[in-house]
């Protein structure tokens, strides 16, 4: 499944890194809130950490070899995956993941810029690498919850056994 899963990775790490190319040096130059709609921002925002800023304060090369080792994993299972939909899926988390090491390794930071609000709720703004690899975790879930899950759970068991006597 590697020949579907590699070009879906190659497509999403390609929109994170362009988008972010985009918003460095045209939309946020010089930096500020673009307001878009009444729940929506562009913002400048840079993460340090993995989701939510968690780990902000461990070193750089932690965060890039922990990243490259779930990477080599995904490929792994993406290699082996016996469903379009798992490659598709794995695609778009190795991609994004890869769009964010990328970032770390040149700015030191992740590059966020889209920035969804309610009223004075803000949710952590965010970038296409992390749509990618959001998306992908919810296909995944999907694709195991209820399109494979048919055939999954408990067997019945029918047998009783020997019939005895009381």
């Amino acid at each position: 499944m590697l020949k579907l899963g590699l070009p879906i990775a190659f497509i999403a790490f390609t929109a994170d890194q362009v988008s972010k190319w985009l918003i460095l040096n045209h939309v946020m130059a010089p930096p500020r809130v673009i307001p878009v709609t009444g729940f929506f921002n562009l913002v400048l925002g840079r993460n340090t950490g993995v989701s939510f800023g968690l780990f902000g304060d461990a070193p750089p090369w932690a965060l890039m070899a922990l990243t490259l080792a779930i990477v080599a994993g995904l490929l792994f299972w993406m290699q082996r995956a016996d469903h379009r939909l798992t490659a598709l899926s794995l695609g778009l988390i190795a991609g994004g993941a890869l769009g964010n090491l990328v970032d770390r390794l040149r700015h030191g930071a992740v590059t966020d810029f889209l920035d969804f609000y309610f009223a004075t709720f803000h949710w952590p703004a965010f970038n296409l690498a992390d749509v990618a690899i959001v998306s992908g975790v919810g296909l995944l879930l999907l694709e195991s919850s209820f399109l494979r899950g048919e055939g999954k759970g408990p067997k019945k068991h029918t047998d009783v056994g020997p019939m005895r006597a009381p």
